[in-house]
Formats: C-alpha cells, sequence, structure tokens
C-alpha cells in the first residue's frame, strides 16, 4: 500500500508541471485570441450614421401577413443606418406615446411613419397623437389606405399613395391641418395592386427617396417622378 501511494505522488509530481505549463500556454492563448479580435464590435452590428436622430416606425396592415413589404423597406433602412420599428397597426396609440417620450427626451429628434393598408388608415390618428403629446411628425407616407381619412395637426409631409382603381382612397385635409398633404395615385404603376403596393420594387424605392431626403437631405430623385 505504501509502495503503491508513494508510486501516486511521484507520478502526481511529475504531471504537475506539465499541467502547470498546458494551463499557461491555454492562458496566452487565450490573451492573444482576445488582442487579435476588433475592440467594440458586437455581433450583427447594422451601420449608423452619427448626429441624424431620424426614427422611422413603420404599422402592418391587417393580421401581419399581407405588409411583409414593410419588413423589406424596414432592412433597407437599417442598412443606411436609419433605426426603425415594425408593428401592426393594432398597437399604433401604444407606439405614438413611446415615440413621443423618446422625442421629450432627445432620444429622437425626427419621427418618421410609413403604413399599409390598415397602417396607412391609422396614420392621421397617429399624426394627431403626436402633435398632443408635443411631438410632430416630419414625415408620413401612406400606402393604399382603404378607408376616408382626414388629415390634422402639425406634420412636416404626408404622402398618401393610393390606387384610384382599387380599393385606395384620398386622404382629406382639415382646416387644423399644418403642413403639406400630397395624395398620389399610383394606378399606373406597374405590377402594383392593394397586396402588393408595399412590395413594389418603384414604390419601395419612392418612399426610401422620400425618407433619405428627411434624415440625409438630399433630394428625392424617385419620388420626384410622379407616376
Amino acid at each position: 500500500m505504501k509502495s503503491h501511494r508513494g508510486y501516486t505522488e511521484f507520478v502526481g509530481r511529475l504531471r504537475s508541471p506539465a499541467r502547470f505549463w498546458l494551463r499557461s500556454l491555454q492562458a496566452a492563448a487565450i490573451t492573444l485570441l482576445l488582442l487579435a479580435l476588433p475592440a467594440g464590435t458586437p455581433a450583427n452590428a447594422v451601420p449608423t450614421q452619427a448626429g441624424t436622430g431620424a426614427h422611422v416606425y413603420l404599422l402592418r396592415g391587417v393580421l401581419n401577413i399581407f405588409s411583409l413589404g414593410l419588413d423589406e423597406i424596414a432592412a433597407r433602412l437599417q442598412a443606411q443606418g436609419i433605426p426603425v420599428t415594425v408593428v401592426n397597426y393594432l398597437g399604433w396609440a401604444s407606439l405614438a406615446d413611446e415615440a413621443a417620450a423618446d422625442y421629450r427626451s432627445g432620444r429622437v429628434k425626427t419621427i418618421i411613419l410609413v403604413g399599409h393598408s390598415s397602417g396607412a388608415t391609422v396614420l392621421p390618428d397617429m399624426v394627431a397623437r403626436l402633435d398632443q403629446l408635443g411631438a410632430p411628425v416630419k414625415l408620413a407616407i401612406g400606402l393604399d389606405s382603404v378607408f376616408r381619412t382626414s388629415l390634422s395637426g402639425r406634420v412636416g409631409k404626408y404622402i398618401n399613395f393610393y390606387i384610384a382603381n382599387g380599393n385606395g382612397e384620398p386622404v382629406a385635409p382639415t382646416r387644423a391641418l399644418r403642413g403639406s398633404l400630397e395624395n398620389v395615385n399610383v394606378q399606373s404603376v406597374p405590377g402594383v395592386g392593394h397586396i402588393t403596393i408595399d412590395k413594389n420594387e418603384i414604390i419601395q424605392r419612392k418612399v426610401i427617396a422620400e425618407i433619405d431626403s428627411v434624415v440625409f437631405g438630399s433630394r428625392p430623385k424617385e419620388a420626384s417622378a410622379r407616376p
């Protein structure tokens, strides 16, 4: 028993230096790996445009399955470094409260709204609510609202793209409107329809061009060529 225990202790003493050097090598390897990584680069980082202060809020229509083109627009905007939020139109009131709180705190300086179908129908209500909360909308873009709506309150520019020979409706201005309103009939755009207007490449480019003109101060080239 003593000889066996002595042999085990002897082997243990032999292994201890090997373990020490192994651990040292592991620590050195980890240190070199950390030094090789670029500092301050989070995973899936989105390019940012410092100082814009803009935020785009996109409102889907019914059931979240007919407005997936808004997700494509959101991805394009994010690629430019523009923060976005995409929600169903039923949450417009709470979204307006959140946007107003961020505006008052200074986290958001420019509020931009985009809505499709029922999401476009609630845009005038969201504009009015944000105005009441002291957070004016700089740009709002509706894509084929299916109900007649009227616009009031402060808004820098409101563009309503609608399909006149379909279910789309123009937006009516009120005396309380402080801002510009454009109703643009896009029925002649190839392949456009109520379900496809948000996915149509021509319409998407026009929407993004209008947003870029507000965020970056560039002239909306695509939007300038009205259908």
